[in-house]
């Protein structure tokens, strides 16, 4: 018996010839014991692709070989959190620098929130008119 699938929609690729082939398609697949995703493992006994559970040990063996892996960066920008309204906050220091954008000259500026070894700390501006950031 598997275990339950989230399916996608099978995928399709062009070749030379602009023929479609469907690809092989992609699930996810669910512990039946606990109901958490399955992962990727290789059995290394066997030299067999299975599908194992990180939180209870159960697994499977997988009916495929293909493994969808899709990786995330999480990185947060300098500006992250900022804005466009922030021209309007009148607790902010001001500056009459002029916008990349729009060449307005009213902006507020502030330092960067980033704090790491290899950065030194920013100034950015942000146009009073359009919202723009700007170093």
């Amino acid at each position: 018996m598997s275990s339950p699938a989230a399916l996608s929609p099978p995928s399709t690729s062009t070749n030379n010839n602009n023929n479609k082939l469907p690809q092989e398609q992609i699930t996810f697949r669910f512990c039946r014991e606990c109901s958490n995703m399955l992962y990727p493992k290789e059995d290394r006994m066997t030299s067999k692709l299975m599908f194992a559970c990180r939180t209870c040990q159960f697994s499977e063996e997988a009916q495929s070989s293909c493994v969808f892996r899709n990786n995330m960066y999480n990185t947060v920008g300098e500006t992250a959190d900022v804005t466009q309204d922030v021209g309007s906050d009148p607790t902010l220091p001001r500056s009459n620098r002029h916008c990349t954008n729009c060449n307005e000259t009213e902006c507020v500026f502030f330092q960067s929130q980033q704090r790491s070894a290899d950065t030194g700390m920013k100034l950015f501006f942000v146009c009073c008119s359009c919202g723009t950031i700007f170093q």
